[in-house]
Parts: structure tokens; sequence; C-alpha cells
């Protein structure tokens, strides 16, 4: 998510032209937008990231599920 807020700022401080970000080259951003891909496509799933999140998500759900059975 970082890369993400990254790539969002220095995009307006570009198109804006404010401070030394105004002589910055296009393909800097491009190349954070590659990074980002290449990232959320697959050296996440790699890692096993996005299949951690949702386990987590059912847990949670699940737990909720025998709390709320459990308590009346």
């Amino acid at each position: 998510m970082p890369i993400i807020i990254a790539i969002v700022l220095l995009s307006a401080l570009r198109y804006f032209e404010i401070g030394p970000f105004a002589e910055l080259s296009w393909w800097w951003i491009a190349g954070l937008l590659l990074v980002a891909f290449v990232w959320f496509e697959f050296i996440e799933r790699m890692l096993g990231l996005d299949k951690r999140k949702a386990n987590k998500e059912q847990d949670k759900a699940r737990q909720e599920r025998i709390n709320k059975a459990f308590k009346k």
C-alpha cells in the first residue's frame, strides 16, 4: 500500500509541477507502477500474502459466530 500512496503523491507533484518534482521524468512514476503491478500480481501470490489475509477474515467471522452462539 505505501507504494500506491507514493505513486499517487509523485504523480500529483509532477502533474502540478511542484518543487523539484517539476523536472522528474514520468518514467520514474511508470517504473513505480510496474513495480506495484509485479508485487500485487506475482510476488504477493508467491508469498501467500493474499491467502493469509483472506484466512484471517474468515477466522474472525468464524469466531464472531461462535461468540454469538454461546452468549445466548
